[in-house]
């Protein structure tokens, strides 16, 4: 979850968003194809969006998309692409949602994914999102990489993907037994890798037309992944969908640093350690990290590229976007879902369906509380949340700054907290160094954050304008000023700063209308599962990480795309696949 991990598989389902809109005295800009309305910014630095008076186009679409986050703009750019007339209503003045940019004083902030693994969209390691992006005929170019800094209590080291560059780590820091185990595990759970990444993600749909689809339409790959894996692959392929953890105590693994590295691994992935992440989510980011000519990519321009790309090829088959369009309330006409009202009181109606991007618990709040049913308000409302983040973007001058800086660092505190302890892991990303263009000549931008684990209860009913509130924001942001410093090293100044930036749990709750700022629903492996797409009102769906598969890039891509394609005929669905190739 940490590092907003992006993990090309159908499988990988729980990888991270995040998001950054910040206190600031400092007008923000938007970054790249994005339109800022020119406004002021308000005392907590943010633009004051007023509610607009018109749209492109008719108040009304086939399908009204609310929320342009990137499942938002997956399921919205392929309904174009089917031919649905589809409207996008965003309620900020950005598009992307926890996925977006913005620039101050020249430099280009990412606000939340940041270290993508790949971006291939075909074959049986696709990516959701890359898919989609193929299917919209959009490119996006990336720049490729091979490791990322780690600081742990022990010491540090340079994190190389492959399939032994690990080994130099573990004799370092393991025991004894440390390299025979890892390969033990390695050896244990790669010949799953073939099931894990069997199906396309672009294949799956959310009704019966699934076997078509996908079941019949890649039987024969399925059944040469099982013929590939063998007795014992197969026999592993069945705990798939069972906690990590079980895999690893059937192998008997006893080494502290393995153990603790694999729960680095599984939060930062999915937000949960080993005990409640899928198997087949490990399973899979083994695979691509471990295995010979594996790489990492990162998009040129920053992640606002991802979310300009979704938009260009939106608009590209006739979809339209509306910023600055607050939507008020679903409304329910004869039992089904035919619209929505903006906040200036215009009405838009939806012809076919009403698709919520927003969390559960914020959907939910849009509607009217007569049409919900009690079972679907209680499973809501008992839907434990992950907590909130703290954000620390930076723009410095790379003067005296080392130059074989990397793009990403990792630094744990303390081990025996545990990695999802609040305060304890601190993930920065420093994106200029792969793409120098998103800071003025000469300089870096830098975004840290404590990923998902900042209670958002320390925060609750805080005034933004108290003395409490910014001593508070000087206290808890310490931890990542801290990391930082340890990160850059000599030549790093705080004073020398020359954009500083500290985003709350309240920030998250007022900018991306996030229940409690969180993160998402905290779902752990064995225990229970995301929900599916479809609501108990006619017409209404939702996709996003409050649905399956779950939290981060790849699966709010998929979400979208699940939704997109559950809306047209089998027919049009697997003319697409055929179209593009997979």
């Amino acid at each position: 979850m940490a590092l907003g991990l992006v993990f090309p598989s159908f499988m990988q389902i729980h990888q991270p968003l995040s998001l950054c809109s910040f206190n600031s005295s400092t007008v923000r800009k938007t970054f790249l194809a994005r339109n800022s309305n020119g406004q002021e910014p308000s005392s907590t630095g943010s633009i004051a969006v007023k509610e607009k008076k018109a749209f492109p186009g008719k108040p009304e679409a086939d399908v009204v998309v609310i929320g342009s986050g990137i499942a938002g703009l997956c399921c919205a750019g392929l309904l174009a692409r089917y031919g649905q007339d589809v409207l996008v209503l965003e309620s900020h003045d950005l598009p992307g949602g926890a996925a977006h940019s913005f620039e101050i004083k020249g430099y280009k902030f990412d606000s939340g994914p940041s270290l993508f693994s790949g971006f291939q969209s075909r074959g049986p390691q696709a990516n959701p999102l890359a898919q989609v992006l193929d299917a919209l005929g959009v490119s996006l170019p990336c720049v490729k990489y091979d490791s990322w800094m780690v600081y742990i209590p022990e010491g540090e080291f340079l994190s190389r993907i492959g399939p032994t560059e690990f080994f130099k780590d573990l004799e370092k820091y393991g025991t004894p037994n440390a390299v025979q185990e890892w390969q033990k595990l390695l050896d244990g759970i790669l010949p799953m890798s073939a099931a894990a990444m069997a199906l396309p993600p672009l294949s799956i749909r959310g009704d019966f037309g699934v076997l078509s689809t996908a079941a019949a339409r890649y039987a024969p790959s399925l059944l040469k992944s099982f013929v590939q894996m063998g007795p014992q692959g197969a026999l592993g392929a069945t705990k798939l969908l069972r906690p990590f953890s079980e895999v690893m105590d059937s192998l008997e693994l006893k080494d502290p640093f393995i153990r603790n590295w694999v729960d680095l691994l599984s939060f930062l992935l999915a937000g949960v350690k080993t005990n409640g992440i899928l198997s087949a989510e490990m399973v899979y980011m083994f695979a691509e990290w471990y295995q010979p000519g594996s790489c990492l990519e990162y998009p040129l321009h920053g992640t606002g590229a991802v979310v300009d790309a979704l938009v260009q090829g939106m608009k590209k088959f006739g979809g339209r976007l509306s910023l600055g369009s607050h939507v008020e309330k679903i409304v329910i006409e004869n039992d089904r879902a035919s619209g929505v009202k903006l906040r200036s009181g215009q009405f838009v109606r939806a012809k076919k369906a009403v698709i919520s991007n927003a969390s559960m618990w914020d959907t939910l709040k849009l509607l009217p509380k007569e049409v919900v049913p009690k079972s679907y308000l209680d499973r809501v409302n008992t839907t434990p949340q992950c907590e909130s983040f703290m954000h620390l973007h930076l723009g410095f001058d790379a003067e005296g700054i080392r130059e074989d800086l990397g793009i990403h660092h990792i630094v744990v505190n303390d081990w025996e907290r545990g990695v999802d302890a609040d305060q304890n892991v601190v993930l920065i990303s420093i994106p200029s160094v792969l793409s120098p263009d998103l800071a003025p000549p000469g300089k870096h931008v830098l975004h840290a954050y404590l990923p998902g684990t900042e209670p958002f209860g320390l925060w609750e009913g805080l005034d933004r304008r108290s003395t409490e509130y910014k001593n508070l924001k000087a206290e808890r942001s310490e931890v990542m000023w801290r990391a930082v410093e340890r990160a850059i090293g000599a030549g790093f100044s705080r004073d020398k700063c020359e954009v500083k930036l500290v985003g709350t749990p309240l920030t998250h709750q007022r900018f991306l209308r996030r229940n409690r700022g969180t993160y998402g629903p905290a779902i752990e492996a064995g225990k229970n599962s995301f929900p599916g797409h479809s609501t108990p009102i006619p017409q209404l769906y939702c996709c996003g990480d409050s649905t399956f598969p779950g939290i981060g890039v790849p699966a709010v891509a998929a979400s979208g795309a699940i939704v997109a394609n559950s809306l047209v005929s089998v027919s049009q669905h697997s003319q697409l696949l055929d179209a593009i190739g997979i």
